[in-house]
């Protein structure tokens, strides 16, 4: 990234100040603004997480926060009540409480002598869904949005559940907000008040995980939030950003053909993280392409942003298969709308004999003709999916999907002939599936891998779907074993071009762990290839990917000053014991210890997740993290340590979780919880 040190206007810091809720809480902030900014008032950019302004964000926020502000805005960078150094608790994500006092927090700053009146939101994962959702309540003073990473709908295309399976994912994030909410406020911000702030959020933050499992269909609970439900509300401009690697890309898609305002899409090859800082590259110059969004819509110039194609793909270039890539072959293209005019929805079918062919192949007739009746059986072990790595990376090294060679072995496969001609898709394939289940509830695994010549089997995209789900996510109902059924599991978007001499493989499996949790118990599936198709979105050239402006390099302001007393380092490890027949999942991803000199705040975080079984037993399954955090500045010390296990029997999810916390060397709190949630057609 290239360091700019010179800009437009002069940039003053503001380290903390406070918004004062109508309640009476305090919301605690931090701005970068022009130092001029009280004379000659400018439009501000707010960017409200909970991730802790002080420590968790800082070293993003100075590189692209003091960038924007000498660029002509005020940047403000607000912690959510109950976090960082707000007062409060918070209780889960995206409630009605934190969106009221978003609404409120914009009507302060729009009154505010340094503003203008003018605000635009931005956000990544947490902020990049509140800024949609704040939108959709027409605060007069917001104007734009930018969403990273975020998405419509809560229930389909969101950490929890993905085509009504319940994510492995959805245990590590409930663990990153289990640790997050026993840190306390920073004395040197809020003074004295910080202990009783910290021990409330100890005692009543509660076990989130526990509430997401007790909604296990799409309900009002996962309703709410979902502007989907209601896209007309969005009336303010959208930029809608996201990469192939990330977990929400599929609502930048919707996001284009549902929002009836001004809406721009981009999609590149990184995981979840801001384009400027984009992982696998090509990283680009976000923070200029931001300027020219807020410029537009907050400045009221013409910046030709809006005269350029409404979406933006990288089409990605085959790579052989690795756990993490740090630059992704490939090029930009465009679209001049959503659905897109240069994708033709393709067919490809299934074979008694395991190919996939052209509908239009006239071969295909004489094979359907003579197809065997009772279709191919597929009964996965528990081991298929270790090659899968995470439904949304975040760049470490080990959370993309390896060679799928291991897990098709047990799965069952369908594959084109070597192709002649480079072939490219853009968009959403779908697997229309005629099957019968000999059990009552079940779940599909469907990837779609790019097989090179020697036989190494990268995976381009893939599918989970609850088959009691079939008739939709908020009406589950039990398979009929023995009777057949067709569904429509849709594939995660990806731009993808396949090369002359590389093959297709779809493969279908009944299980896909640590990625999704098993069904209560083995499931065969019996899959009919005669009625049974892939849909893929191929796409031809469009006269719109010739002469398309460059993004230019990523820029941003100087970094943070940070003294590293440990270095980060991460792990991923598949550990089988074959004299056991066990086999474990086990992840590291540990920080480090960092002193931040500026504010000389000491922090140390450290993740450790397994995911496991033995055997073919799924009462065996089991997930468990372990997340240790600490901050310390001078005398002054706390540290936390949160645990959390969660396991399965037919009828049942069981959570077990610990919570300690200390001050000091002196214990403060100790909470332990202990489970049961029925499952509900999962």
């Amino acid at each position: 990234m290239k360091t700019v040190t010179e800009f437009p206007f002069a940039v003053r810091e503001v380290e903390h100040f406070e918004i004062v809720m109508p309640d009476g809480c305090r919301l605690a902030a931090r701005m970068w603004l022009p130092d001029n900014a009280d004379a000659e008032p400018v439009p501000a950019i707010l960017e409200y997480i909970p991730y802790r302004k002080n420590d968790g964000t800082l070293a993003r926020d100075m590189v692209s926060a003091r960038y924007v502000a000498g660029h002509g805005y005020a940047y403000v960078r607000l912690d959510l009540r109950g976090t960082g150094d707000s007062e409060g608790v918070m209780l889960d994500e995206y409630t009605q409480q934190e969106l009221d006092d978003g609404c409120d927090a914009i009507a302060w700053i729009a009154s505010q002598p340094w503003c203008d009146g003018n605000i635009g939101m931005i956000g990544i994962s947490w902020g990049g869904f509140n800024g949609l959702q704040i939108a959709a309540m027409q605060p007069p003073a917001l104007k734009a949005v930018i969403t990273c990473c975020s998405t419509d709908d809560r229930y389909a295309d969101d950490i929890h559940y993905m085509g009504g399976t319940f994510l492995i994912d959805q245990i590590s994030w409930a663990s990153v907000m289990f640790a997050g909410n026993t840190l306390p406020p920073d004395p040197r911000n809020v003074g004295e008040r910080w202990r009783k702030d910290w021990l409330r959020r100890l005692d009543e933050s509660g076990l989130w995980l526990e509430t997401w499992l007790r909604h296990q269909r799409r309900d009002a609970f996962w309703q709410h939030g979902s502007i989907c439900e209601d896209y007309a509300a969005v009336k303010v401009p959208v930029y809608a950003v996201s990469g192939w690697a990330d977990g929400y890309c599929r609502s930048v898609f919707r996001l284009l053909e549902n929002l009836s305002g001004p809406t721009k899409g981009l999609i590149g090859p990184w995981a979840h993280k801001y384009p400027n800082l984009g992982v696998p590259g090509p990283a680009i110059g976000f923070l200029q392409e931001e300027l020219r969004w807020w410029d537009q819509w907050l400045k009221r110039r013409e910046t030709g942003i809006m005269d350029e194609p409404p979406l933006r793909l990288f089409m990605q270039d085959h790579a052989a298969p690795a756990g993490s890539y740090r630059e992704r072959a490939g090029r930009w293209i465009a679209e001049p709308s959503w659905p897109s005019p240069n994708v033709a929805r393709t067919p490809f079918r299934l074979t008694q004999d395991g190919r996939l062919r052209l509908e239009a192949d006239e071969a295909r007739n004489s094979e359907a003709a003579n197809a065997h009746e009772g279709g191919l059986d597929v009964s996965s072990p528990l081991r298929v999916g270790l090659g899968g790595g995470k439904w949304c990376s975040y760049a470490v090294p080990g959370d993309q999907p390896v060679d799928q060679r291991e897990d098709d072995s047990g799965s069952l496969v369908f594959e084109t002939a070597p192709l002649g001609d480079a072939l490219e898709i853009a968009g959403d394939a779908a697997l229309d599936l005629s099957f019968r289940s000999d059990r009552p509830v079940a779940i599909v695994a469907v990837r779609l891998s790019d097989v090179a010549p020697d036989g190494s089997a990268t995976r381009v995209s893939y599918g989970l779907f609850n088959l009691t789900h079939r008739n939709g996510h908020d009406a589950p109902e039990s398979l009929e074993p023995g009777r057949s059924y067709l569904v429509r599991i849709p594939f995660k978007p990806v731009a993808q071009s396949f090369r002359p001499g590389h093959r297709l493989r779809l493969s279908i499996s009944t299980t896909y762990f640590p990625l999704a949790w098993p069904a209560p118990e083995p499931v065969r599936l019996t899959v009919d290839p005669a009625k049974s198709s892939l849909d893929l979105p191929v796409r031809d050239c469009g006269a719109q990917d010739f002469g398309l402006p460059d993004f230019g390099e990523p820029e941003g302001a100087e970094p943070l000053a940070v003294e590293w007393i440990a270095e980060p380092t991460s792990s991923w490890r598949v550990i089988e014991d074959l004299a056991e027949g066990a086999t474990r999942v086990e992840i590291v991803e540990d920080d480090g210890t960092a002193r931040i000199i500026g504010n000389d705040l000491t922090v140390t975080q450290r993740a450790e997740e397994t995911y496991g079984f033995s055997g073919n037993d799924y009462r065996s399954v089991m997930g468990e993290t372990l997340r240790t955090c600490a901050m310390q500045r001078g005398d002054w010390s706390v540290r936390s340590r949160t645990w959390m296990k969660v396991t399965s029997t037919e009828e049942h999810f069981v959570i077990e979780a610990k919570l300690e916390a200390w001050e000091g060397e002196e214990p403060v709190r100790t909470q332990e919880w202990s489970t049961r949630v029925e499952r509900d057609l999962v």
